[in-house]
């Protein structure tokens, strides 16, 4: 183990903690809060925004999509540039929280924004920028991470810049409490598979982070079975909190990543407007089953310490435990299930994949375009 942690970001956790934006964004910001589709305005969240922010200077963008694009984010660069806003809001799930770093990124830069995307433009300095999470998944409130699409040539791409690490998030459960059971179902589908990605690849002997991906596996197998539990402010506060740990860098330090479920599931929502969410659970338990050889140790791991496995054949009982856990909470694991042809997907996603240049995924760079083409056909 060899690496650097440091997370800048200040969680500000539990219900009322929205007011704590008026002390946190300093009071001679000039503020542009950007949101969605406007839910934020039925659920209470936006008065409380406002009135957090009433001594601040601020104004507001909406209409961030639940897959960001260059296009809608571009016009809001426009906006920060031409007004001379100096501090971001992003309240929203993690697209709105990823489109927002965009934003602070590319109002600091004079070229066209996509470059950032297309690793032209390397990102060293950004608007500082806050958020407040109303979607528990992608753990975006807290890490350097972001996924923007351009609708224009059907791509979705990311970058990694610790100048967007947001200032501060506030993590209100309440925010949670009209979030269709979707979106709920997708947030926990999201989380785990964060996990994994960071988890489920060679035994390293890093026992705090296979101990704490282990422990934040096992609190989503309760959540998931207590689905039905969903409305409690137990439930949410438990995945709200598993979901940021899940992505904000501390268990994927000093261990190998894998990312390839990602990879592809992203060239699904960008061809078939799918959820991020529904992609992931459509490509991991295939891919596990492609890839078992290579990940049978950690998968035997997996079973035995997350799920309670013994005996024969660990391994592939958890992928089998997997895939159920996902379809439990009513998010589809098979191309049938999003209506989708076998035979339109392996041209279109082995052609996007080609072209944006991803032909060697995972943390052996040993899933090719063969490989995706057996995941593919295991989902059908």
């Amino acid at each position: 183990m060899q690496f650097t942690f440091h997370n800048p970001t200040q969680i500000q956790f539990g219900r009322g903690q929205i007011a704590s934006v008026a002390r946190l964004i300093p009071r001679d910001a000039k503020v542009l809060v950007l949101y969605g589709g406007g839910s934020i305005k039925a659920n209470g969240v936006y008065d409380q925004v406002a009135e957090a922010l009433k001594a601040h200077q601020w104004a507001e963008f909406a209409g961030i999509e639940p897959n960001p694009t260059v296009e809608t984010l571009d016009k809001a660069v426009a906006r920060v540039k031409d007004e001379g806003f100096d501090f971001l809001l992003a309240v929203g799930g993690g697209s709105v929280v990823d489109g927002t770093k965009y934003v602070a990124a590319a109002a600091c830069y004079e070229g066209y924004g996509w470059d950032i995307l297309s690793g032209k433009h390397k990102v060293r300095q950004a608007l500082p920028l806050g958020a407040i999470l109303t979607l528990p998944a992608t753990g975006s409130e807290s890490n350097a991470a972001a996924v923007i699409s351009r609708t224009a040539t059907a791509e979705k791409r990311s970058f990694l810049a610790p100048a967007v690490f947001p200032v501060f998030a506030v993590l209100d459960p309440d925010t949670m409490s009209s979030l269709p059971d979707r979106q709920l179902a997708n947030g926990l589908v999201d989380a785990f598979v964060h996990i994994c990605e960071q988890y489920l690849t060679v035994p390293t002997g890093a026992m705090v982070q296979d101990g704490f991906a282990e422990a934040l596996l096992r609190n989503l197998v309760v959540l998931a079975g207590q689905f039905d539990q969903r409305r409690t402010l137990e439930w949410r506060e438990n995945l709200m909190w598993t979901a940021n740990q899940a992505l904000n860098g501390l268990i994927g330090v000093g261990v190998p990543h894998d990312w390839a479920t990602h990879a592809i599931g992203h060239e699904f929502t960008a061809l078939y407007g799918l959820d991020h969410a529904q992609t992931l659970a459509l490509v991991h338990p295939a891919l596990l089953r492609v890839c078992l050889t290579q990940k049978e140790a950690k998968l035997t791991q997996m079973g035995r310490n997350v799920f309670g496995l013994e005996g024969d054949g660990i391994a592939n009982r958890t992928i089998d435990i997997i895939e159920n856990l996902f379809r439990s909470v009513g998010v589809g694991t098979r191309l049938g299930d999003y209506q989708l042809d076998k035979n339109d997907v392996l041209l279109q996603v082995l052609t996007a994949l080609e072209g944006h240049g991803m032909t060697r995924l995972g943390h052996q760079r040993d899933v090719d375009l063969h490989t995706v083409d057996a995941i593919i056909r295991k989902a059908e």
